[in-house]
Formats: structure tokens, sequence, C-alpha cells
């Protein structure tokens, strides 16, 4: 496999999702797995329908969805025998959510925590020594203003993008899970208050 950091594709850097009937057809595993998979590079549905093991009818289905809401398109086609056959790759490189998936939708929040857990104690599971793979997991809490937080949003989303642009190669598929949120968590008073 020839490495690469982008798809074999044009496609925007970044498209905004704003209603949330793009969230419902996006926040499903299937579509999930096959947005990610067209991020590597144009593939059709036989080629998604064999890698993800599902029927050709069924990733047919959900393409059609994703195709109607706006996130993937037919970026190329090809002759193979006597039928046309349609590459598909994303509208962006990026879906910007405009607010909590759960937000007007009947989508979990926490869709990515949950997603990420579940892959990341899979992982765990399946080696032996999971030392021998890049494995790491942390979570710290700190007091910051608002405006701070901002910024460290911006810095994680830079971060992502970053991610996401590593060139392709290696056996195995990486995830990276990136959160910034308000908590409830009690703190102590400044010490000027405090006196």
């Amino acid at each position: 496999m020839a490495d690469h950091t982008a798809p074999d594709y044009e496609l925007d850097d970044t498209l905004t999702l704003d209603r949330p009937e793009q969230y419902r057809v996006l926040f499903e595993p299937t579509r999930i797995q096959i947005t990610d998979l067209v991020l590597e590079r144009a593939a059709t549905v036989s080629e998604i329908a064999e890698t993800l093991g599902k029927p050709k009818g069924s990733v047919g289905h959900h393409m059609s969805v994703l195709e109607a809401a706006g996130l993937v398109r037919v970026v190329r086609t090809k002759k193979v025998r006597a039928i046309e056959a349609k590459y598909y790759g994303r509208t962006a490189r990026t879906f910007l959510l405009t607010g909590a998936p759960g937000r007007d939708t009947d989508i979990a929040p926490d869709i990515f925590l949950t997603e990420a857990a579940a892959e990341y104690a899979r992982a765990a599971e399946r080696h032996e020594h999971p030392s021998d793979k890049a494995m790491v997991s942390t979570l710290r809490h700190v007091r910051i203003p608002n405006e701070r937080a901002r910024e460290w949003a911006l810095r994680l989303g830079e971060l992502a993008h970053e991610f996401t642009g590593e060139p392709r190669g290696g056996e195995l598929t990486y995830g990276l899970l990136l959160a910034l949120y308000p908590t409830d968590r009690p703190h102590l008073p400044d010490l000027e208050e405090a006196e």
C-alpha cells in the first residue's frame, strides 16, 4: 500500500454539519466506518462491503443515505467490463459539529467516548503485551477561564487535523480521541478568596 497523506481525490477541508438530519445520518456505526474508510482513498460499494464484511446491498443503502446528506459523493467512475464503477469519497476531510450530537437528535452525546472506550478495551484484550503497541490514555482536570478553554479546543482541533493527515501505512489503524468539556467537579477557592 502506498503511503499518502490525503485521499486520492479532491475534497474540502471542512464541512459544518448544521442540520440534525446530518447528525442522524452520520452517527450510525456502519456509516461512521464508511466515512472513515473513504478518507483513506476513494472506494466502490463492493470494496467497502468486502472490507466491512457486510452485504453489498446494505452498504449501497448506507452510501445512498450518506450521499443524500452531502457527506459523500462520487469522485470518479471507471469502466469495469460493461459496468461503470462509481468511486465514492467524502465531501470534506473534517466534519465540524455545530453542537453536541445529542442536541435536537436522538444521538447520545457520549457517542465518541463510548466507541473509543470499547475500542480501547478490545485493543488491550487483543494484545498480550499492550506496551508493544502505542497505547495511552489519561484524564486531567484543571480550572481555567473560558477563553483559555476555547484556545485549548482550537489546539485539539488542530492536533486532530494533523493526525488525520498522517501518511497511510502500517498494519494497524489507530484511533485518537480528544475531548474538552466543562465539569461539575468542585474546586478549592483561590488563595485571595480563602484569606
